[in-house]
């Protein structure tokens, strides 16, 4: 059984539930699925032993936030290459955030990320089952990366 990273930053919520869907899609893989908010990662020691990571952040005036920019420089340290990975976001106009960290993960971490792409959803779509279904749906995908 693989362990994977969940790390997510939320400014309403939205963001939060999209990692606890995509966690349940990783369990449903056959694997664990540890949630962190990404004010509780302090260091790169706090990336050790895990086999897999899926990050995500909501757009925030076409961006991602500031906290994700700067978890991301952590996250650099903690030397990724080749572990597996995914990106998500959520989103109320624009959409850019899960795109900007699926390619800072694919391009600067050197990271294995799932063929699937980010996953962005608007965050209308995530309070019904086609989001919920779209999000364990990730969260399965990067765990048959796993297998």
């Amino acid at each position: 059984m693989a362990k994977v990273m969940i790390g997510y930053t939320s400014r309403t919520g939205n963001t939060e539930k999209m990692a606890q869907f995509i966690a349940e899609g990783v369990r449903l893989a056959g694997h664990e699925a540890d949630l962190k908010n990404i004010t509780d990662i302090k260091s790169s020691k706090d990336f050790a032993g895990f086999d897999g990571f899926i990050f995500g952040c909501p757009t925030y005036h076409r961006d991602i936030t500031g906290g994700m920019k700067q978890f991301l420089f952590i996250a650099e340290k903690a030397n990724l290459l080749g572990k597996i990975g995914g990106a998500f976001g959520s989103y109320t106009h624009s959409g850019e955030s899960g795109t900007m960290l699926f390619d800072t993960m694919l391009h600067v971490f050197k990271m294995d990320m799932v063929d699937l792409g980010p996953l962005s959803l608007k965050e209308a779509v995530l309070s019904g089952s086609g989001g919920t279904r779209a999000c364990q749906d990730y969260g399965k995908a990067v765990g048959q990366k796993l297998s």
